[in-house]
């Protein structure tokens, strides 16, 4: 008898609105499902300072709203030189994901056409469903 993995729930974060975005979505979908929600903030380590690359305060208020989620969590933030859709793809074949969460860009007509090459590269690469996700308008 096999025993039952529990269900996941991966999202791509990066710390912005549509980062934002992707994780209030991550963890509605963790709660609808009764999933672990890990979550991955990660770095090529090419480059001195990376802002994408969750440190000090900003990781502390993560994991400070993640631990008043109710929902069980992980943060991983690895650190290998590969590029986000790498990463995200390796994460959700370790924990058999059932669903991956991604924030996408607005973008203009051709851009929508072109999509974007990580987000194109993340559909291409990952073995379950993915919910794109943009964040909320800005304000005028």
């Amino acid at each position: 008898m096999t025993e039952q993995q529990e269900p996941v729930v991966v999202v791509g974060l990066v710390p912005n609105p549509r980062g934002q975005a992707a994780l209030a979505h991550g963890l509605r979908e963790a709660r609808l499902r009764g999933a672990r929600l890990v979550v991955v903030n990660a770095s090529r380590g090419d480059a001195l300072v990376d802002e994408e690359y969750l440190q000090g305060e900003a990781l502390t208020r993560l994991h400070e709203e993640l631990a008043g989620s109710g929902v069980p969590t992980e943060v991983r933030q690895p650190v290998h030189g590969r590029d986000v859709a790498e990463e995200l793809a390796t994460v959700v074949a370790e924990t058999s994901a059932e669903l991956l969460v991604i924030g996408m860009r607005r973008r203009s007509a051709v851009g929508k056409l072109l999509m974007g090459s990580a987000a194109q590269r993340i559909l291409l690469e990952v073995d379950c469903p993915v919910l794109a996700v943009k964040a909320p308008p800005r304000e005028p």
